[in-house]
């Protein structure tokens, strides 16, 4: 790291309406620099890394680039002057192939003026070995996962070469080991002299790899710290205001009898997907009151397990048993698992979770909208007490009830995701990526509702790609490698090494 300034901006100020989303805010990026971005949702950090980008162009203060005074009329220009950004929610489109993405709207030219599609592909296949992914560059986008998404779209911001890159959320659907495959691309970006700004809700991540944490809350500037020498309590304490104690929760009751029992569940797809690991001999058990978490590396198979205890997984023939209670369970689809007690909070809240453009009323009683209804008449006053009743319950932060559910923060989102579930009643809650993209605050208020629902009874399988969120709220976890069973830890001996050693496929001993 040097301190040379990359980019310098001043006195950085936006207003919507009558709302300051940033007032007076200074940030300096230096060569070689990851500087990190921090703040709860709302605390104005799309705003200022929409200006740096160009996405806005009308706002107070000034953005100097290598001591130069820039104005930028679009994302183009940033670009051009050598800023690229990997946004939280992805921008890809999913009909292309990841070659065509990573490369869309500057496509490689052969000598006749056409697209020199061999090319392309060889970039952007160079470009997935940087990040250790093993993808076809022609595959569909639309028939990736999540994470392999995220993958993609960090590979076509390191595409541009930017100077600049800024970094939104880059982790939130990455397992731990590409993670660590992102911090050494990440080490090689700061030797070659690029400045980073990071933003992230994962306290340990800063901790391993910033150089410099900006705080906002409110619009402005909290804070500015070295994240070696402040703690993490006064990093929290920066962005919310207020030190968050026993952010996972307080311990739980002793768990109950069993409820699901999966024993040697294996699915052959009548026309394999690529991409997709159904499972291929899982077993686990979930008690009621219980906390069960799922890990493994990406393409595990963790997505694919919940998605197939929904009834929502591919078509093709099953093997082994599973048991809700003591009856097989093998649910035709999601209604029919809804109506044995098993609700499913999706890792892609936007894609599959919620329905953008309608109210967050609507999207609250999607699930339960028959059970408000009489002789095919919904009933007004139920649903709005009930709705009322979920948002207070969950804390949702919200104008009103008749608001578009995408103008919610995310963590405010995932609140509605899981409102729209519990309003079922189930018995056994899924939980893929529960706290993906949410910010420090809605975190805690997450990781306390699954506590109290646990308390209440209710059997919990949870797939996360944060180690410490299932050392800390689980009371097993179950490592899947392959779409197999690979390892049951018990919460007393588990840790970050057992689990990592069991997800890349290392002998460990199993036990139910």
């Amino acid at each position: 790291m040097t301190d040379r300034p990359l980019v310098r901006m001043t006195g950085i100020g936006k207003r919507f309406g009558g709302v300051h989303a940033c007032r007076d805010i200074d940030l300096t990026v230096t060569a070689g620099e990851v500087h990190a971005l921090l703040g709860e949702n709302g605390a104005g950090k799309s705003t200022l890394i929409n200006v740096l980008s160009g996405v806005i162009t009308e706002h107070d203060g000034t953005i100097e680039v290598d001591g130069e005074p820039v104005s930028f009329a679009g994302p183009a220009d940033a670009q051009r002057a050598g800023i690229a950004t990997i946004h939280q929610e992805l921008d890809l489109v999913a009909g292309l192939s990841i070659a065509e993405n990573m490369f869309l709207g500057r496509e490689p030219r052969t000598r006749l003026g056409t697209v020199d599609i061999r090319r392309m592909r060889r970039q952007a296949e160079a470009h997935l070995r940087t990040l250790g992914a093993d993808l076809d560059p022609r595959r569909l986008v639309g028939s990736l996962r999540v994470g392999e998404q995220q993958l993609v779209e960090i590979g076509r911001a390191l595409s541009l070469r930017a100077r600049v890159l800024i970094m939104d959320e880059p982790t939130a659907a990455l397992a731990d080991a590409e993670v660590e495959r992102l911090f050494a691309t990440i080490t090689e970006l700061r030797r070659a002299g690029v400045g980073i700004v990071y933003i992230s809700h994962r306290m340990a991540e800063i901790e391993l790899i910033a150089d410099r944490v900006t705080v906002l809350r409110n619009g402005t500037v909290a804070g500015s710290v070295d994240p070696r020498v402040a703690s993490r309590d006064d990093i929290i304490q920066l962005m919310v205001g207020r030190s968050v104690d026993a952010l996972f929760g307080e311990g739980r009751n002793e768990p109950g009898a069993v409820l699901l029992d999966v024993r040697g569940l294996a699915v052959t797809p009548r026309r394999p997907v690529p991409g997709r690991t159904e499972p291929a001999g899982v077993d686990l058990t979930v008690r009621s009151g219980e906390i069960v978490g799922l890990a493994g590396l990406m393409g595990a198979g963790r997505t694919e397990l919940l998605e197939t205890l929904f009834g929502a997984g591919g078509s093709g023939r099953r093997a082994g048993q599973v048991t809700i209670g003591d009856r097989p369970y093998r649910p035709s689809g999601p209604r029919a698992a809804l109506a044995r007690g098993v609700a499913f909070v999706p890792e892609d809240r936007r894609g599959a979770g919620l329905m953008l453009e309608h109210s967050v009323a609507d999207n609250v009683v999607l699930s339960a909208l028959s059970s408000l209804t009489t002789l095919g008449l919904v009933r007004r006053p139920l649903l709005r007490r009930t709705v009322a009743e979920q948002l207070t319950t969950l804390a949702v932060k919200a104008a009103s009830p008749s608001i578009p559910v995408a103008t919610l923060s995310g963590g405010n989102q995932q609140k509605i995701v899981f409102a729209k579930q519990l309003l079922m009643r189930p018995r056994l809650l899924l939980l893929d990526e529960p706290t993906r993209g949410v910010d420090i605050g809605a975190k805690a208020e997450i990781y306390h509702l699954l506590h109290r629902l646990a308390d209440s009874g209710m059997a919990i399988l949870l797939a996360s790609s944060e180690l410490p969120e299932l050392l800390s709220l689980c009371d097993r976890v179950v490592v899947l490698h392959r779409g197999r069973t690979v390892a049951v830890l018990p919460r007393a001996s588990a840790t970050q090494q057992a689990i990592l050693a069991a997800a890349n496929g290392d002998d460990v001993k199993e036990s139910r």
